[in-house]
């Protein structure tokens, strides 16, 4: 009997997150550029594994993976052929590996392509929005991510073609935030100015 209850209470838990991390996982700050950056890295030495999450892009594209910087030759889920929780397997790593992803534009074929790292993007845009997704009946558990598919002038909204990756391992840093060695430099320099000011005062 206690069984029984735990797995049932294992598949409403299961049940719930679901639903409340449906994909694609919604960016919250629409029509605003994305200013987080994402570093990939492979969490295990096994298998990358791309999941089609849906797409509500006008234009045709695809997924593909570069691993520390070296292209896969490995490309597919095309958003406007693939269903919801189709796989692409972009074959094996090892863990600790970067993994840059790339969304290569086939139609109209002038765009992009928009990588997971922003610094390689031609507009200089963050071209992706990240974050946890639990899983569902289709897609297991990894990391969801929302492409923007347009050019610098789009509309932001993260949510033109969506995946889901797992063996990733990710690092986020926001780019509006001073990276903590930027504020320990600025934080002496005010100290500097402040024992300035009373010294002088001293005098």
């Amino acid at each position: 009997m206690k069984t029984i209850c735990a797995s049932l209470s294992a598949a409403l838990a299961f049940a719930f997150c679901s639903s409340a991390q449906a994909v694609p996982v919604p960016y919250s700050n629409a029509g605003t550029p994305n200013t987080q950056t994402y570093v990939f890295t492979a969490q295990a030495t096994g298998d990358v594994m791309a999941y089609f999450a849906g797409s509500n892009a006008d234009y045709m594209n695809q997924i593909t993976l570069l691993v520390n910087g070296v292209a896969t030759g490995i490309s597919g889920l095309n958003n406007h052929t693939s269903a919801y929780g189709d796989q692409l397997n972009f074959g094996s790593v090892n863990a600790g590996d970067v993994l840059t992803f790339a969304l290569v534009n086939i139609n109209p074929g002038n765009v992009g392509p928009w990588y997971s790292n922003a610094s390689m993007n031609a507009d200089g845009y963050q071209h992706i929005y990240a974050s946890a997704y639990a899983g569902d009946s289709l897609i297991p558990a990894g990391i969801a991510v929302g492409f923007e598919d347009l050019r610098i002038g789009s509309d932001f909204d993260y949510n033109d073609e969506n995946f889901v990756f797992t063996n990733l391992a990710t690092e986020t840093t926001d780019t509006n935030v001073p990276e903590p060695a930027s504020l320990g430099l600025m934080l002496i320099g005010a100290a500097g100015l402040v024992l300035r000011r009373r010294a002088k005062r001293a005098k």
